[in-house]
């Protein structure tokens, strides 16, 4: 326990809580930032760094109150204008060239061995965002893999292609990857706390590209940590943003 302003905080935390805040410190002030639906991860993660660090952040999580438009495909029009500064988006299969499966488990398509909905327009925002954070909440060799089975969104383009932005990093319950567009690929860019880099080789389907030694990723604090709980939560609950959710997966205060 460690006290933050006024308020006893306990710094043990669920891999939720952890992804929220690490997705929380990616949003900039007065930037466009976005989740699609079922995100309670990265919606989280936008009210936080609201309540946090980006007060001028216009936040756009579809499906809540905290959204500007009546429509997706207004949405899907602000991302075409070049407008939208972050998006938050996940993938059944993340492979090490940044592309992710939103489709179908199984090469032939004719055939899959599972077919899921697909990612409603993700594809062409993938390429209009100026930055997207890919997040999973597994991390294994089943879902980083080397090869997708089927590319939902490319992580990356030709050069004749007109794109706005590429993904810029990979966020898992066991650690941060960021994309390098001069290469194509994702590289191992930090491992969150209790985690090594045998394990995280051990557990990812693709080359890690390091050589030498890996960051740490800076644990959540107890600021932190005590606005999800004590501002952020409640505002979910009373909001109606992800509720249940928020109830189960954020601690109380």
């Amino acid at each position: 326990m460690t006290v933050a302003g006024d308020t006893m905080v306990s710094l043990e935390y669920s891999e939720a809580e952890l992804m929220t805040v690490l997705m929380s410190r990616e949003v900039r002030d007065g930037e466009v930032s976005a989740c699609g639906a079922l995100s309670q991860i990265p919606a989280t993660g936008l009210l936080l760094a609201k309540e946090l660090h980006a007060p001028n952040a216009e936040l756009i999580i579809l499906n809540t109150v905290f959204r500007p438009f009546h429509t997706s495909r207004q949405f899907h029009f602000l991302a075409q204008r070049g407008e939208l500064g972050l998006f938050f988006v996940s993938g059944v299969q993340i492979d090490g060239h940044g592309n992710y499966n939103l489709h179908q488990i199984g090469a032939d398509p004719e055939r899959p061995e599972v077919r899921f909905p697909g990612g409603y327009g993700g594809g062409m925002i993938y390429y209009c965002a100026r930055r997207t954070v890919v997040f999973r909440t597994e991390h294994t060799r089943r879902s980083l893999v080397e090869r997708v089975d089927f590319i939902s969104a490319a992580g990356s383009s030709p050069d004749y292609v007109l794109r706005l932005g590429n993904p810029s990093k990979v966020i898992t319950p066991k650690a941060n990857f960021r994309f390098d567009k001069d290469a194509a690929r994702l590289r191992l860019d930090s491992i969150h706390p209790s985690y090594t880099l045998d394990e995280i080789r051990e557990n990812t389907g693709f080359d890690l590209g390091v050589t030498g030694p890996v960051a740490a990723t800076p644990a959540p604090t107890a600021g932190e940590l005590r606005a999800l709980r004590s501002v952020v939560r409640p505002k979910m609950i009373e909001t109606g943003t992800y509720a249940a959710w928020a109830e189960r997966s954020i601690a109380s205060a």
